[in-house]
């Protein structure tokens, strides 16, 4: 049973964390520096209204000079007449979309709009990304495909091992003409009981792995 709890959780927290890679990516749309805000602001709730796109946000050209002192960790404009950032919308996609040939359609698509200038993201990470999370997830499966195999076999064993241990009480039954269905009875009983028994501690176990990567993981998977 923990077997094939662990099996479950595998496929699930692999999925959850390859959707939470994909969707946190950022998409920067910088604008042109003569765009009004209202057409800024209209551009971004066009996005917002797109299929593909999980979240936007509108960054101006002060937010932006402040987010590059952050980084840099210096005032760089005081060098500068003026700030030479443009304003920019900050476009997340959703997993299904965050691939590179849906990408490529997308800021196509994006680019068209009068008041983009151009849209820049770092296609080698996507691409990086793209191909280690589907590496990833073959592995996964395979994993998957292994565990599943024992936990079958473990429990073709168990039944095996359970009748050739009490073949000759079984075979003395047959001869007295017990029934098959009175012979299986006893053991159908204890087999549902031990197979409760193992549920709950093999929930328990589940429980605490889940919990565990919660604690390592925090919002990269939501079990």
């Amino acid at each position: 049973m923990f077997l094939l709890g662990i099996i479950s959780l595998l496929y699930l927290s692999s999925s959850q964390i390859n959707n939470y890679v994909k969707e946190n990516i950022s998409f920067s749309v910088f604008i042109k520096e003569d765009a009004k805000e209202v057409d800024i602001l209209k551009l971004q709730k066009m996005l917002d209204a797109k299929p593909y796109v999980k979240s936007t946000c509108y960054i101006t050209k002060d937010m932006a000079a402040e987010q590059m002192k952050k980084d840099l960790g210096e005032s760089f404009l005081e060098l500068l007449s003026e700030n030479p950032l443009p304003p920019s919308i900050e476009v997340k996609y959703k997993a299904d979309y965050a691939v590179p040939d849906s990408i490529k359609k997308i800021e196509k698509e994006i680019s068209q709009y009068p008041i983009v200038e151009e849209m820049y993201y770092q296609k080698d990470l996507v691409y990086i990304i793209y191909k280690n999370i589907n590496t990833i997830s073959f592995f996964v499966l395979l994993i998957s495909l292994f565990l599943l195999v024992v936990a079958v076999a473990l429990i073709n064993n168990t039944i095996r091992l359970l009748i050739y241990s009490k073949r000759f009480l079984i075979k003395t039954m047959q001869l007295v003409g017990a029934t098959k269905s009175f012979i299986r009875a006893p053991y159908v009983a204890k087999s549902l009981y031990q197979g409760i028994i193992a549920s709950f501690i093999a929930m328990a176990l589940i429980t605490a792995v889940v919990y565990f990567l919660q604690l390592q993981l925090g919002d990269m998977i939501n079990l």
